[in-house]
């Protein structure tokens, strides 16, 4: 879990992997110390699953080594910020944008970067759910106000990691947030203002 960290423990091995998002090859380099450095996590390749998005400004919370941000900004051409805590992350996702050729789509960044009353159109993200229900929810809380009026977060959770407890939490939280997409254990929920 020290994936969650901004600086790792575990030596920065990096190498390559490849996935198939939107019908576009891409070629992704990851390292040790960041989560799913191995390739492709179930939940992500799930919510890739999803249609892409017809937005302008993307956020992925947790970009990791940037398969969200990347795919999304070289299959859509949209804009995306791309931020993580892990110092390796942000590296791993800058190089994989400059390797897609979309570098001057994806700004990768530590969240505490991101101007201030920056809305966005759409919010992406596989969330760190093992950081615990009281750091994720405030990480939660932070970030789903930061969507534009009409905007919608689609995030990926396990459904033995609290993925309909989280559904119940965030539609108390005034969200309306519905179940977009079921696969194996893994729910893809839709928040959207109320």
């Amino acid at each position: 879990m020290n994936h969650y960290f901004q600086t790792p423990a575990r030596p920065n091995e990096r190498h390559e992997v490849q996935a198939n998002i939107w019908g576009h090859e891409f070629t992704f380099t990851t390292s040790g110390g960041v989560f799913s450095a191995s390739g492709l996590d179930k939940a992500t390749a799930i919510l890739l699953s999803q249609p892409p998005p017809e937005a302008e400004h993307i956020l992925d919370l947790g970009c990791g080594w940037g398969p969200i941000a990347v795919a999304i900004a070289a299959c859509t051409g949209a804009s995306v910020t791309a931020i993580d805590v892990n110092e390796e992350a942000l590296d791993l996702c800058r190089i994989n944008a400059e390797r897609a050729g979309v570098a001057d789509l994806v700004n990768c960044l530590p969240p505490e970067e991101v101007a201030e009353g920056t809305l966005f159109d759409e919010i992406w993200s596989n969330p760190p759910i093992r950081i615990g229900k009281p750091a994720l929810h405030s990480l939660l809380l932070h970030w789903l106000p930061r969507l534009k009026p009409s905007g919608v977060a689609r995030i990926v959770v396990g459904k033995n990691l609290g993925a309909d407890s989280l559904q119940t939490w965030l539609i108390n939280q005034g969200f309306h947030c519905e179940r977009a997409a079921s696969k194996k254990t893994y729910r893809v929920l839709e928040m959207r203002h109320r």
